[in-house]
């Protein structure tokens, strides 16, 4: 079988060719990245990487995971103004099969491919084998998905929009920036606060707390990290404020799914704000629940280092049984399979 997997992000999109061998192994072919913007349509950036990956022996399958809810295998991307019919595509393309998943069911499929090295542990404690698990991840927006396993002890992924569920505050500070949004956004989810997109509102916020004037232009999470080393107050504070506010959702997850099987934090956020998410701020926040400290205190609780989840979890959807028996199969420590990357 042959088939095109990709992870399709607001920001970037990550797509790769896999292709048998003589043996019939799943083998990676070619990956690239891309930036979303530079393209009109999901059409455009596949043609691009088929000529980029020279391409051009048939394909059996595309299977693209895209943030958004899915409905009849279409979707309006939430952060990109793009929308994907998975029929259209099959005609357009010439492919037999296209899939369309939501970005967090296949992040949630990719935790089987994961080795130790993939993770750092935020949180101790020993996965119970068959436990609920749950993935979240702050990107250009705030993911989330669950997996249960079946009667043969196997994971299926669930989609949620979870992400856009109300903030609720946690501190007369927190408070204050629900007040603050609430005039700009009227509804609040946790995606205003907790997501790539939001660090531009959090900034501004913190500027107007510190007293400070406010940027003329959009400020993204890397150059509030600019911003921070080179001793904008309000930069820092801000930046210590999503740590909070990521802390509080991640333990509101523990207790709303009691995911004994593990709560794995991913997205491109979380993996460029390592050092931050490992300091005591995050799982403070975290554990900050009141009488329900406890069940948080009890939550294995890893980080993603693996920036290739997403793609790696729509190969896994695309042929899951392959990674029933070899977890190392095209997995982001594998050599082999980086090159075209």
């Amino acid at each position: 079988m042959a088939f095109i997997a990709g992870d399709i992000g607001g920001t970037k999109s990550r797509l790769a060719w896999v292709g048998s061998d003589s043996s019939g192994e799943q083998q990676l072919r070619f990956e690239k990245v891309y930036a979303s913007a530079d393209f009109a349509s999901v059409e455009a950036l596949l043609q691009q990487f088929m000529r980029d990956a020279q391409l051009n022996s048939p394909l059996d399958m595309l299977i693209l995971a895209v943030p958004g809810p899915v409905l009849n295998q279409r979707a309006a991307l939430t952060n990109l103004a793009w929308t994907l019919d998975a029929p259209a595509l099959q005609q357009a393309l010439g492919i037999p099969g296209v899939r369309i998943i939501n970005d967090f069911q296949a992040a949630a499929a990719g935790v089987a491919t994961l080795t130790d090295t993939d993770v750092i542990t935020l949180n101790p404690g020993a996965p119970e084998p068959g436990g609920v698990r749950v993935i979240t991840g702050a990107g250009t927006g705030l993911g989330l998905a669950f997996m249960l396993p079946d009667a043969h002890g196997r994971y299926q992924s669930f989609a949620t929009e979870g992400g856009h569920v109300d903030f609720a505050p946690a501190s007369v500070m927190q408070t204050r920036l629900l007040d603050y949004l609430r005039v700009r956004y009227g509804h609040v989810s946790w995606e205003r606060v907790a997501s790539g997109s939001a660090m531009h509102d959090l900034y501004c916020f913190c500027c107007i707390e510190h007293k400070q004037t406010l940027p003329a232009e959009a400020v993204d999470g890397a150059m509030l990290g600019v911003r921070a080393e080179a001793g904008d107050e309000a930069a820092e504070s801000a930046l210590d404020l999503f740590i909070e506010l990521y802390g509080a959702w991640v333990g509101n997850l523990a207790l709303l799914y009691q995911p004994w099987g593990g709560l794995y934090i991913a997205g491109g956020v979380s993996w460029h704000l390592q050092s931050r998410m490992q300091s005591p701020r995050f799982m403070a926040a975290a554990l900050d629940k009141g009488r329900m400290r406890s069940v948080v205190e009890r939550t294995p609780i890893a980080l993603i280092t693996c920036n290739r989840l997403g793609v790696q979890g729509a190969i896994a959807s695309a042929i899951p049984d392959t990674f029933d028996f070899d977890r190392n199969t095209m997995n982001s420590n594998t050599e082999k399979i980086r090159s075209g990357t």
